[in-house]
């Protein structure tokens, strides 16, 4: 009677254990759930902020270091080269004030002190004379470039032209005039600053550290 029982019982779990690991296999593996378009939407603003924030607090600097320029080189036969460059550095700062109001960025928590750094970079390259104005012209457009060169590319890389069409087009924009900078300084003389590879790359570290805190602060 028990060995019966005990064969009933063998074979009644044989069958469920059976039946139940031809079930497994059925389960949607983690990577087949597609995701929630709020979570995408969530990923797109945290870019979009991200990119905002930097970019913002780049061409606010980008005028007070163009101001602390005109500063000491005001009255210099450069002073319309600077200007034209700073006038154009208004409209990028102008948009990105309206961009930030637009999307709700909240501005980097840094921007006094950045302003700050700005003007005293801009003036003290400046009494170097105009060649030093334009070595720091080269490595902060430099920099910049790349920056914008590195979001045009993340926008494409995730898919998001359409979505993000007018933005991309006014980085593109700015990126390019950026450029534009970047060669007046190399043909102004730049590379005749003292010391000029060093100087350059101080500046170029000092705005690359900038860039990844004003990411995040």
């Amino acid at each position: 009677m028990l060995a019966r029982r005990a064969v009933r019982t063998v074979g009644v779990c044989t069958r469920y254990c059976t039946r139940y690991t031809s079930t497994v296999g059925d389960e949607p593996e983690l990577e087949d759930y597609e995701e929630y378009p709020s979570d995408k939407y969530k990923r797109s603003e945290e870019m979009i902020q991200r990119f905002l924030r930097v970019d913002h607090a780049g061409e606010v600097g980008a005028n007070d270091i163009y101001a602390g320029q005109m500063a000491v080189l005001g009255r210099s036969k450069e002073a319309p080269l600077i200007q034209h460059m700073w006038d154009q550095e208004k409209v990028h700062r102008d948009k990105m004030n309206e961009l930030i109001v637009e999307h709700r960025v909240r501005p980097t928590v840094l921007m006094p002190f950045w302003r700050a750094a700005g003007f005293a970079l801009g003036a003290g390259t400046a009494l170097l004379g105009k060649e030093g104005a334009m070595a720091c012209t080269v490595a902060v457009e430099d920099t910049i470039v790349t920056h914008y060169t590195d979001q045009i590319r993340e926008i494409i890389d995730q898919g998001k032209e359409e979505e993000f069409k007018e933005l991309l087009q006014t980085i593109k924009k700015f990126r390019d005039e950026e450029l534009e900078h970047h060669d007046t300084g190399i043909e102004h003389g730049a590379e005749l600053a003292p010391q000029y590879k060093l100087l350059t790359k101080v500046i170029k570290v000092g705005c690359q550290t900038a860039i990844k805190v004003a990411e995040r602060l």
